[in-house]
């Protein structure tokens, strides 16, 4: 995205006692929003006073701005938005990961970052936490390249600047870039006479044009899938989705970026397509189909399991936030949501009854003393989970084992599989637990991700958070082991061998903490922390003998880069 320069302000109306700080806070409480995250800096206190004074708004402090960050994004994913406090210069680049991050998976995040004095800045003074050379748009210019809108705000641009970067964040799940200089925040603001910006209307005529081209497609089709994916769950396209499976009784899956996005307890749903690495009777249903229609589709080497999907072009019915893709014939200017109102009329259902699918976890195997292994502790896993429940997903070995899980009603996954930055479930699952603090919160996360951002959870200690923590011990970067098929037992892989269940004790806290090897202490320990998870955090570390036990989607995937590499080197 490129760096928005700040919109011309119309003429002034009045100025009130309202002051920037204030403005800033109450248009985020009207977004929903009920707490910041963030990192103190000399340059954002101004901002934080402000906050301190403010009712119905609390500042969130994390460890570091890494996960202050990730803590944003994942309460963003519950609430719709987030907000993010950071200091000039070493603050906000310390934060780029997470924006960056944000960027990617269409996660709202307005960043705000605390500037230095005004005057300062136009008289290219040389000050802390600059390059020292002058020049104070260099950040948001990088800025401009990882948010959907950036600009400096004063109390003259405020209304109008605010106004504009929300609307962008929302409209196409963006974040955006807020800074303010520390002697403005005080100051009142300069109200002025605006009109709301508005999307824009669905073309009446291009919809119906769209939805006659729907109709002949579905007409010629014996057979017919659902594929939801990310920017479905972002736009909140659930029930609408849900919706259009039940009228046209068709089977319903979920793409690997876009898990839970359809209820996986739902009669229509088949679980996870992952092309040739994902289970095979959902292969099979989805590439057979005459008929595709896939809703928020983003279509990533992830999603097409490096190119294994066999989705026909042909065959499709895409359906994005702003347009509906028939064949090859692209309708724009349709919202997704009008098309789903229009939709509901059609009439065509097929009466065939839902194929029967045998979802990987369903059936526990495993003996109680025997050691775990990726086969046998998904199922319990699975099995532990209730509905309602918030689960959290380290990407890696976890989140391709955890795709094949069938989670409860009403539940919520949180896996970042397109930016794939390991270490963020942590502080995302810090997020959740503060955006949803009446639901229960399960973080799944590897010992090589964990020591990357693990002191969030000192963050969560000191916000009385209670997750249960689940730590897959299997002794360095197993995801990484998997990937690289041209060496074995790389030293880069190794990490150094944590005290897991000390973890709480070392940031001052309590927890209930236990080390689990077989499959019985691990019922066990599902036991007890379903009991002490209600006052207190949990930590269940999971030891795997075998540093190379995974799950089959990644022995799949492996099978197919080692095909690739024999390939490349064969003789010519």
């Amino acid at each position: 995205m490129s760096t928005k320069m700040p919109a011309a302000p119309p003429p002034a109306r009045e100025t009130t006692s309202l002051t920037l700080g204030q403005y800033i806070f109450d248009r985020l409480k009207a977004e929903g929003i009920t707490e910041i995250f963030g990192i103190p800096g000399d340059y954002n206190f101004s901002l934080l006073d402000a906050l301190e004074r403010e009712a119905g708004i609390r500042f969130v402090n994390g460890r570091n701005e890494l996960g202050a960050g990730y803590a944003a994004d994942g309460y963003a994913r519950l609430r719709g938005m987030s907000a993010l406090i950071t200091t000039f210069g070493v603050g906000e680049m310390s934060a780029c990961n997470t924006i960056a991050g944000a960027n990617s998976e269409n996660v709202p995040v307005v960043h705000l970052v605390g500037a230095p004095k005004a005057a300062d800045q136009q008289a290219h003074k040389l000050l802390h936490h600059t390059l020292l050379n002058g020049h104070y748009e260099v950040f948001r210019q990088i800025y401009g390249q990882l948010c959907a809108y950036t600009a400096d705000l004063t109390p003259e641009n405020a209304e109008a600047e605010i106004t504009q970067a929300l609307f962008v964040a929302k409209r196409i799940r963006k974040p955006v870039y807020l800074s303010v200089a520390i002697d403005l925040v005080d100051k009142p603001i300069v109200r002025r006479s605006l009109t709301a910006p508005m999307p824009a209307a669905t073309n009446s005529a291009t919809l119906e044009s769209a939805l006659r081209h729907i109709r002949e497609k579905l007409n010629g089709a014996a057979s017919a899938v659902l594929l939801s994916d990310l920017l479905s769950l972002r736009y909140g396209w659930r029930e609408a989705v849900h919706g259009l499976a039940t009228s046209l009784n068709v089977p319903a899956a979920s793409m690997l970026l876009g898990k839970s996005a359809f209820d996986e307890r739902h009669p229509n749903y088949i679980g996870v397509y992952g092309g040739a690495f994902g289970g095979e009777q959902v292969r099979r249903i989805v590439e057979s189909a005459d008929c595709v229609i896939a809703v928020g589709l983003v279509w990533t080497d992830i999603n097409s399991a490096n190119e294994t999907a066999k989705l026909d072009r042909g065959r499709m019915i895409e359906i994005q936030p702003n347009a509906v893709r028939v064949g090859e014939a692209s309708y724009d200017g349709v919202r997704a949501e009008d098309l789903f109102a229009a939709w509901n009329g059609m009439g065509w259902r097929l009466s065939e009854a839902m194929p029967t699918v045998a979802f990987p976890y369903d059936v526990v195997p495993g003996e109680r003393d025997e050691p775990i292994r990726a086969a046998t502790y998904y199922p319990r896993l699975q099995r532990m989970l209730k509905d309602q429940d918030v689960v959290v997903v380290e990407t890696g070995t976890l989140a391709y084992g955890f795709s094949q899980i069938r989670l409860p009603a009403g539940a919520d996954y949180i896996c970042q599989q397109g930016w794939q930055s390991i270490g963020y479930a942590t502080p995302a699952a810090l997020g959740a637990m503060i955006a949803a603090p009446n639901r229960r919160v399960l973080l799944f996360t590897g010992d090589g991700s964990l020591q990357l951002t693990v002191q969030e959870i000192s963050t969560m200690l000191d916000n009385g958070c209670r997750p249960i923590l689940f730590i897959l011990n299997n002794h360095g970067y197993t995801i990484e082991k998997y990937l690289n098929v041209k060496t074995a037992d790389q030293r880069y892989n190794r990490i150094p061998d944590w005290r897991y269940t000390k973890l709480a004790e070392a940031f001052g806290g309590e927890a209930f903490s236990l080390q689990v090897r077989t499959n019985g202490e691990l019922e066990d320990a599902i036991a007890a922390v379903e009991r002490e998870q209600l006052r207190r955090l949990c930590i269940v570390e999971l030891i795997v003998p075998d540093p190379m036990d995974a799950p089959d989607y990644l022995h799949r995937l492996r099978s197919h880069l080692e095909k690739q590499e024999r390939m490349m080197n064969a003789p010519r």
